[in-house]
């Protein structure tokens, strides 16, 4: 296995890139860098600058590069498509005109990525059990698939740019039975797979279990780990997911509840090379030990072998 590790705004708590509680995309950068990361993804839609060429003075300034961006939004209804189309154009084309992290290895697809995240929905966050949890009809599926495709080809065709769906709590692609489907109603042609080990978790999924199950489609890998003590709670109480990473529900990556020797074997087992994301949620204001947090999930990694 080849790979390297990268960072995000995520581990900042940047989720809305308007919230005035963020830490100035400056303050992030210099973070990053400084821990010793040599690329980032992008963020939400918004957050870093939008002009390629003060994107690309920032980033060389700090040596780093980008591996993704994100499409976080409604996959589903007609009325946030136009929206949608909207945000793959400016994210792609800031994709392909700023520094991009290297290929690793034999890794089936080349950074950049799109990773494309239905977000969370209020009948769904609090129901992290797929039998519990309200299912789409086959006609909305479909229309999701649709426009799953379309954005797909919008972003490669139009900007180079390969698209990955990544599994997310709360949204309409979460469980087992979830990816399966999508994965087979969207071909390889299309997309690949961005898998998260924590929304695995949090779905009910062994992350090692599904790496290997879905080897042939994992292009790109997000790693997280998850406080065994609040999930407990969250799950009792049915607090909503991004209410739970407030609460802490995402911890230093060796001090939770996922294997990471078993997750190493699994990509080892796969043949899995390239880029793997670092990252840990939580609240905006909450952010006085990111770089702390960041190292000591760095040092486990790196104890096992990564």
């Amino acid at each position: 296995m080849i790979c390297k590790f990268s960072s995000c705004p995520g581990s900042w708590g940047i989720e809305d890139s308007e919230n005035p509680e963020n830490t100035p995309w400056g303050i992030v950068l210099d973070q990053i860098s400084n821990i010793g990361f040599k690329a980032l993804e992008l963020g939400p839609y918004g957050y870093l600058p939008s002009e390629a060429a003060i994107l690309t003075e920032e980033l060389n300034k700090r040596n780093l590069q980008i591996v993704a961006g994100t499409l976080y939004d409604d996959l589903i209804s007609e009325e946030s498509f136009h929206r949608i189309v909207k945000k793959t154009h400016e994210t792609c084309r800031i994709l392909s005109s700023v520094p991009i992290a290297a290929p690793l290895g034999s890794q089936k697809q080349s950074p950049p990525y799109y990773v494309i995240i239905d977000e969370v929905k209020p009948e769904r966050e609090k129901l992290p059990r797929s039998e519990k949890a309200p299912m789409l009809s086959s006609d909305l599926w479909q229309q999701m698939v649709s426009h799953i495709k379309e954005i797909a080809k919008i972003s490669y065709d139009e900007y180079g740019v390969r698209s990955v769906i990544h599994h997310h709590a709360g949204g309409y692609i979460d469980y087992l039975d979830e990816i399966d489907m999508i994965l087979s109603d969207v071909s390889e042609d299309y997309v690949g797979l961005c898998f998260d080990t924590g929304h695995a978790y949090y779905a009910g999924i062994d992350p090692e279990q599904g790496i290997r199950r879905y080897a042939s489609r994992i292009e790109y890998v997000h790693f997280k780990d998850v406080d065994k003590l609040v999930y407990d709670v969250v799950i009792n109480e049915n607090i909503g997911f991004y209410e739970a990473c407030f609460k802490r529900l995402m911890c230093p990556i060796g001090e939770g509840a996922l294997d990471y020797a078993s997750i190493r074997r699994a990509l080892i087992d796969i043949g899995y090379d390239g880029w793997i994301t670092l990252e840990q949620d939580r609240h905006p204001s909450d952010t006085s030990n990111v770089p702390d947090c960041i190292k000591k999930s760095l040092t486990h990694l790196q104890k096992l072998g990564f």
